[in-house]
């Protein structure tokens, strides 16, 4: 059995917290995990930022962070932060809404506990790739590169 636990510690936004749940569902099942679960925690910029210092000596916020807590073929244990103040400040930069960016980051976090990274360019390229390929099941296009003005 495997279960998506959130938990919203903001207040800016509504929070779809049935699509949470399905993204996360989605990367996991193509990934072969079957048992499990993963904690998605939505905070504000001053959560992450904190987040960031105390766990990666980053002195800034960033958009999403994962930790894996457990891995074998079958079994994930993770969690995944998620900040909702980048989300909607970036969207702008992109041109779509913040629920698009937001489900981006979910689906990002995700990847990363199932073992996609975005180290080196090759790599980056596979990871977007899937990052499109899960954002089309919600209908959603996924653009890479803000547009240029």
């Amino acid at each position: 059995m495997f279960s998506v636990l959130i938990t919203n510690e903001q207040s800016t936004v509504e929070i779809d917290t049935a699509q949470i749940e399905l993204a996360v569902n989605q990367v996991v099942e193509e990934a072969g995990v079957i048992t499990g679960d993963v904690s998605v925690a939505i905070v504000d910029d001053p959560t992450m930022h904190q987040l960031n210092i105390e766990y990666l000596n980053h002195d800034y916020p960033t958009d999403v962070l994962s930790f894996v807590l457990e891995r074998d073929e079958e079994h994930l244990e993770g969690e995944i932060i998620v900040s909702v103040d980048t989300a909607v400040e970036l969207a702008r930069d992109y041109q779509w809404s913040w629920e698009n960016e937001f489900l981006l980051y979910i689906i990002h976090g995700c990847l990363h506990l199932v073992g996609y990274d975005d180290k080196d360019p090759s790599a980056k390229l596979v990871m977007q790739e899937a990052e499109r390929r899960h954002l089309l099941r919600f209908g959603i296009e996924h653009r890479v590169e803000p547009p240029k003005n």
